[in-house]
């Protein structure tokens, strides 16, 4: 049969994952009743997944992902029908418990999710072919249900290379039967968000690239003679790519390979550069910049080769080619490109245009510690380009975001409030993208009919909402075109030019120009090979692609001006006296880690047990963590505090102080001393440097149950119904002058105290007693506000939100209750049907430790718990969570620690 490609394509995969194999099938509804029915299509085998596409459009394409897969078999194996003599039937049987509905009727939607037990049949056209399909499937299936992402990313390569090494290129392919073989390897196809494995091939007259799933056709094909210019490319981190154009100034190749081993990237490119050295000019850094000084070339075409020469493709989002913003104006009717003060300030990065922004940014940059950075997000992201292309490219958009658009109010709705934003927005200092400066407008207009969402004021997002100087989207971009060729960019574009792929984008030329990102947005940042765990090797990777990336360094001393014929002095003054008003209220989210909690918590649900270790004897009752992550303190009810390292995955030490169970630790700041409170009624000081009890504060008549800590103030809650606040002045030198405490307050309850929490800024506290009772202190007056009697049974955990205006309270009674702070009032309460013991929240979601070990996401808009996520096998009695919201630890009954993995 022809092959036809219809409404599939590769986006329909997870990132990662690759498209193996497909098959002529149909579809059977309701087998063997008198309902049945077939619905022709064809069964595409993923990595991850299996994906069936029926020919008739009005039906949605069906997902099915492998690690929701019950049972995977051939159907009918009971033997109900052995007795027909007919040929075996070539059916498939998947049984699973959720399933993905796409494209409907064609329309690019966010995907339709169906949970629930069921079954799906698939006939397929060669019955010979189901056992070894099934047996592919069940393969894949096992590789998608390992723990680890490291295991699952190394059990799907080793298919995909005895997959590759089983097959070879086609010589049948050839243009011309005299053509001569120089070099064959595997490689991959590198398209925007998914890559194609497949066999690369030079000859002397072509380059081909042959996929081995045959899509989008059965071989790439390039004849040399038309290649203009080839790249060398960092992909993944990785000296692996390889691109090739056959045009001289498109922003667009014709191919972008990527390959197993650097060896054969760079034999492939040593070939078609010695051919193309008879044939085109070299192209460096330098000779671009000669012919730009000189006026031979656009302001747009020069920073198109040199996005391309600093490793920025249109193929590779984590690098797309970055544009600066230009124009400052977006209200007056008419732009004046006459006036200096319709633009941008070209030698400021976009974080240090707004003055009051960047003097709070800075603050928080000289209190850091190493390694210091100014902002927490980059200019450019994945998540940034497919902002603005979300018209034109919507299955990127649900391909990144696991399909789903964005929140409607957070879209690309207008120029003018993106431009706001990046002026104002606590976390938002993107630059733009070539389309910008392009001819072609269909980003700008939603022409494809998507349903985007509505908007808060009701709404629907439809096209960008232009700048008043604009008639039509048309008139946007050539007035945008004239911006970028005007005279002041002509004479400023070199001072950006020295921030994004020059002497400013490093060491102290970065420093003194406040642009400093952080440092796994650098090349050379980290350097993966040396990172022996895969999965973290794989976390480390997906987070730096993610998150963006810093340009190739092209120049490492001061970029020259382009020589300008003068018409009329221009004034260097810069134009920025405009007034900036800042929103009120920025200050509380004014944080590095924002884009980090906000990406952790928006994919909370997708958490994935990573690694688990029993170190303890008993129930652990409190984690800590160092700064930096490698070691994590554990105490127990076994009386131990225990130190375990992260990076050997080894027990270092094991401590006691007496034979009474220790409640909860922490770590003072600067992470030389661990606190431990204990049943003992005494707060245990260790000594992590000299490995020894350093001292001991007896502060209580009954066992001490939580503690917290914050400049330089100790808070203890005790079964004495208790809670006290000590000032502890630090010993001057550690291991020498002991702690000395001085009690400033304790808060009186009327039974014992089981947990406390402070909010961010320490001038609250809640308490949770033995009776249920939430109690709200004041800290500065050490007064009782509010008393809310809100479980029957114990208080498990608290915690305000990080605006501290709301309480949330978990306990026995299997309630979760939110609190208002300055009412009082228990403004909502949601059950499970079990004690939830212990949890996290930003606000909005909550994750929270069950009495039956599972973890449950809670969504508090909606009132529902959104996911379940099996983990210990007994209770959950503790969480961590790191500031950035991307590392997750528990401790459970079962005498575990479980480490988990968020999938972005």
């Amino acid at each position: 049969p022809g092959v036809r490609w219809g409404r599939f394509s590769l986006l329909l995969l997870n990132l990662e994952e690759y498209y193996f194999e497909q098959h002529r099938a149909n579809h059977i509804l309701h087998k063997g009743s008198h309902h049945e029915r077939k619905i022709r299509g064809s069964l595409k085998i993923c990595s991850k997944s299996a994906i069936f596409e029926p020919d008739a459009i009005s039906q949605p394409i069906i997902k099915i992902p492998l690690r929701d897969c019950i049972k995977i078999g051939k159907h009918g194996e009971n033997g109900a029908n052995r007795h027909f003599t007919k040929a075996k039937s070539g059916s498939i049987s998947l049984i699973f418990s959720q399933v993905y509905f796409i494209k409907e009727h064609n329309v690019v939607a966010p995907y339709k999710i169906e949970r629930g037990k069921m079954e799906y049949v698939f006939e397929l056209d060669v019955p010979g072919k189901v056992e070894d399909v099934v047996e592919t499937l069940l393969q894949l299936h096992r590789a998608s249900c390992l723990d680890k992402l490291g295991d699952q990313t190394a059990m799907i390569t080793a298919i995909l290379q005895s997959r590759l090494a089983r097959t070879s290129f086609d010589k049948n392919r050839f243009q011309n039967i005299s053509e001569k073989l120089h070099m064959e390897c595997k490689a991959e196809m590198v398209t925007p968000l998914v890559t194609n494995p497949g066999h690369v091939c030079i000859t002397d007259t072509n380059l081909y690239f042959q996929p081995l799933n045959g899509y989008p056709k059965p071989v790439v094909q390039i004849t040399l003679q038309d290649v203009r210019r080839i790249y060398k490319r960092r992909h993944g981190l990785m000296p692996l790519g390889l691109e090739v154009f056959c045009t001289e100034d498109d922003l667009c190749s014709d191919i972008y390979l990527k390959f197993y081993e650097p060896q054969d990237r760079d034999d492939l490119y040593f070939y078609i550069a010695t051919y193309l050295e008879h044939h085109v000019a070299e192209h460096t850094a330098e000779s671009y910049m000669l012919q730009w000084q000189r006026g031979h070339l656009s302001n747009y075409q020069y920073l198109l080769h040199l996005n391309n020469l600093a490793d920025r493709s249109c193929n590779d989002l984590s690098q797309y080619p970055v544009f600066p913003w230009i124009i400052h104006d977006y209200s007056s009717s008419e732009l004046d490109l006459s006036n200096p003060g319709t633009f941008r300030d070209l030698s400021k990065p976009v974080g240090a245009l707004n003055k009051e922004r960047l003097e709070r940014l800075l603050t928080r940059y000289q209190e850091m510690p190493e390694p210091k950075f100014m902002y927490g997000s980059h200019y450019s992201s994945p998540g940034y380009v497919l902002f603005y292309l979300v018209r034109i490219a919507p299955e990127y958009m649900l391909c990144l975001q696991n399909g789903r658009f964005d929140n409607a109010d957070r879209m690309f709705n207008s120029i003018a409030e993106t431009w706001k934003n990046c002026l104002d927005g606590a976390t938002d200092f993107k630059e733009l993208i070539p389309e910008f400066y392009g001819d072609d407008v269909s980003f700008l207009v939603n022409s494809l009919k998507l349903d985007l969402g509505k908007r808060q004021g009701g709404q629907m997002v439809d096209d960008v909402e232009l700048p008043p100087w604009a008639s039509s989207p048309e008139d946007f971009l050539q007035k945008s075109k004239d911006a970028l060729e005007s005279n002041y960019v002509s004479e400023h574009l070199h001072e950006w030019i020295d921030l994004i792929f020059g002497y400013k984008q490093k060491g102290s030329g970065a420093v003194g120009a406040h642009n400093v990102f952080h440092p796994l947005t650098y090349e050379g940042g980290v350097d993966l090979n040396s990172i022996q765990d895969p999965d973290e090797k794989v976390a480390m990777l997906t987070q730096i692609l993610e998150f963006g990336q810093t340009p190739k360094q092209l120049f490492v001393t001061p970029h020259p001006r382009r020589i300008t014929p003068k018409f009329k002095s221009l004034s260097q003054t810069s134009s920025y006296n405009a007034s900036m008003a800042d929103s009120p209220g920025e200050e509380s989210f004014e944080d590095l880690t924002e884009e980090s909690k906000t990406l952790a918590w928006n994919n909370i649900t997708k958490l994935q047990l990573h690694e688990h270790y029993k170190i303890h004897k008993e129930a652990v009752t409190g984690i800590t963590v160092s700064r930096n992550g490698s070691s994590v303190f554990t105490t127990s009810q076994d009386s131990t505090l225990k130190m375990f390292s992260k990076e050997s995955k080894m027990l270092q030490r094991s401590i006691s102080f007496s034979n009474m169970a220790l409640s909860s630790c922490l770590l003072l700041p600067g992470d030389a001393t661990v606190i431990t409170s204990s049943w003992d009624n005494n707060v245990y000081f260790y000594s992590i440097a000299f490995g020894r009890r350093q001292d001991t504060l007896m502060g209580h008549d009954d066992a001490v149950s939580k503690i917290c800590w914050h400049d330089n103030r100790l808070y203890s809650a005790s079964w004495d119904s208790t809670v006290k606040v000590w000032s502890g002045v630090p010993a001057e030198m550690p291991g020498t002058k002991r702690h000395h405490f001085d009690l400033l307050a304790e808060l009186e309850h009327d039974v014992s105290v089981d947990t406390i929490s402070l909010n961010p800024a320490s001038t609250l506290l809640v308490s949770g007693t033995k009776e249920g009772t939430v109690n709200i202190w004041d800290l500065t007056t050490a007064t009782l506000m509010h008393q809310i009697p809100c479980h029957s049974g114990i208080v498990c955990d608290t915690a305000f939100s990080p605006d501290s205006r709301h309480v949330l309270s978990t306990g026995a009674d299997g309630c979760l209750n939110v609190i208002d702070v300055q009412t009082g009032m228990l403004i909502s309460s949601m059950t499970s049907d079990e004690p939830q013991r212990c949890f996290v929240w930003d606000g909005n979601s909550v994750l929270s430790g069950s009495q039956s070990g599972e973890l449950l996401v809670w969504d508090l808009l909606g009132a529902k718990i959104s996911e379940r996520i099996q983990g210990h096998t007994g209770a959950v009695t503790c969480i961590w969570m790191n500031e950035q919201c991307s590392s997750i630890i528990t401790g459970g009954e079962d005498r575990q620690i479980i480490f988990w993995k968020l999938q972005y």
